[in-house]
């Protein structure tokens, strides 16, 4: 009995009083869409309005969209006997496992605007076991897709794979938790070969200090070593400089040991200095070698301050011996260049190195650290400046003489032969000048030069036997003896070649 169901209704019904759920039945025919009859008296929503169908021709009147439903299904949803529309299945769903398909759907009812049941959205039961199923993936129970065997391969090597990585992981585990200890060498003696780099160090270090300057607005860092018990210290000239006459000189030794200094005598020409400590004791004085003996080819070691990482070892060879080089000469006036037959060595001398010792073999001063070659301007620059491996250390039997006439004296005194030169000179060797600066001969009446036939004009070619190249060479040559040593000059006079014998003179330091 279709008791209160809506004429021209155009959405699927549900309604009925029926308990339980019939017999799945055949699916039914459609009939064709009879007129319908009016609602019988009873308990009931108001009759909806009935939707006209564009596709029916005017003043037909339309018939139900679906067949009356034959299971009497109850209502669900919200109150009230008409159930909201259902979800809508996909396409194209496979059936389910052991239900027979539906049969092929009958031709659609003139007018209906959706399609017959059975067609491609099927019908839906709410009622039903099997769940909605997605357009292409089966339903429960049906026949798996071919690929099922490659998931379940996939599935086996996760599995392999868990479990070897759980294996690994409490393999590795275990062994964090395990005490791990490594195999290291035991406590050996700290002695080491006297001639050894680390010997060599270790004897000299004691003796060696760090000397930190101030005076005005400038200040600097430089190296010295202790030269006797009474607290006198060799340094290089251009490291006490800017202390000037009231500046202040701060020494530190290698053991952390801070006193201050004074200077007791400096010498720009030769670019040395000394100066004293007092109340320090326990003092440990280097022994000094003799440059004479150093050869080519011997090892070396530096010690000093470079950029003021005090107590810094550095080992290398003489790489030359009596390389004649000029340093200073920022005055402009020529007053403060310093003329040295240097030993050179590639021993790395950085800044804050000037004035330490460079050692021997035998833990002997040899020479003082005083100058190196560094990188062309373009390169310093860049940030290249520093240690190339040219350094220049004055021989220490310089170094000796010029120190006990500063510490007797407070001056060194430098040799001569008595000539004014020409520096402008282009050709090979050093010409002596025509006239001095005041105007007089460039010949010092009775002086060595005067004494031994030297006029002006000549050209000295060599010094005892060793080739000289330019005026600077000369001065350099000179230097490297004491006053009274007799020497042997060969010059060029007229295009013809003179020798002369003669004993150095001395000057007064500055």
């Amino acid at each position: 009995m279709d008791e209160g169901k809506p004429t021209g209704w155009n959405g699927p019904a549900a309604e009925g009083t029926g308990a339980g759920r019939p017999p799945e039945p055949p699916a039914p025919t459609v009939p064709p869409a009879p007129e319908a009859p009016p609602a019988a008296d009873g308990p009931g929503p108001a009759p909806a309005p009935a939707v006209p169908d564009p596709a029916q021709p005017p003043g037909a009147h339309p018939g139900p969209l679906h067949a009356p439903d034959p299971y009497g299904t109850p209502p669900y949803g919200e109150p009230g006997p008409w159930a909201p529309a259902p979800p809508v299945q996909h396409p194209a769903a496979a059936p389910a496992q052991g239900v027979p398909a539906s049969p092929p759907p009958p031709p659609a009812a003139p007018g209906a605007p959706y399609p017959a049941e059975g067609g491609a959205w099927g019908r839906y039961d709410p009622w039903a076991a099997a769940p909605l199923q997605h357009a292409g993936t089966p339903a429960p129970g049906g026949r798996p897709p071919a690929r099922r065997g490659l998931w379940v391969g996939v599935l086996v090597l996760g599995l392999v794979a868990g479990a070897i990585g759980g294996v690994t992981g409490a393999h590795l585990e275990a062994r964090r938790t395990t005490r791990v200890e490594l195999p290291q060498a035991g406590p050996e003696p700290t002695d080491r070969a006297p001639d050894s780099v680390a010997g060599i160090a270790a004897r000299s270090l004691p003796g060696v200090v760090t000397l930190h300057v101030r005076g005005g607005s400038d200040q600097g860092t430089g190296t010295g070593f202790v030269l006797d018990g009474r607290g006198h210290i060799l340094t290089n000239n251009h490291v006490v400089e800017p202390a000037g006459a009231a500046g202040e000189i701060t020494v530190t030794f290698s053991g952390g040991e801070v006193a201050e200094a004074e200077v007791i005598g400096r010498d720009s020409g030769y670019d040395l200095a000394v100066v004293k400590v007092t109340g320090v004791t326990g003092l440990k004085p280097l022994p000094l070698g003799n440059s004479d003996n150093v050869q080519v080819g011997d090892p070396v070691v530096a010690i000093g301050a470079p950029f003021d990482l005090a107590n810094t070892v550095t080992s290398g060879i003489i790489s030359a011996k009596e390389r004649p080089i000029t340093a200073g000469g920022e005055k402009g006036d020529g007053s403060d260049v310093s003329y040295v037959d240097a030993l050179q060595t590639d021993a790395p001398i950085n800044p804050g190195n000037s004035g330490g010792p460079l050692m021997d073999a035998r833990a002997r001063v040899i020479g003082i650290n005083s100058a190196i070659r560094s990188a062309d301007r373009a390169a310093s620059e860049r940030g290249q400046s520093g240690s190339i491996g040219l350094g220049f250390a004055i021989p220490i039997n310089q170094g000796k003489r010029v120190a006990e006439e500063l510490i007797n004296s407070g001056k060194a005194t430098h040799p001569i032969i008595g000539v004014t030169l020409d520096t402008e000179f282009t050709g090979d060797g050093a010409r002596v000048g025509a006239e001095d600066g005041a105007g007089g001969s460039a010949v010092l009446p009775g002086g060595p030069a005067a004494k031994a036939g030297v006029r002006p004009g000549d050209v000295i070619t060599e010094v005892d036997g060793q080739r000289v190249h330019s005026a600077e060479e000369l001065i350099v040559k000179i230097r490297a003896h004491r006053p009274g040593d007799r020497l042997q000059l060969t010059l060029e006079r007229g295009g013809r070649e003179h020798r002369v014998a003669l004993v150095l003179g001395a000057s007064g330091g500055d």
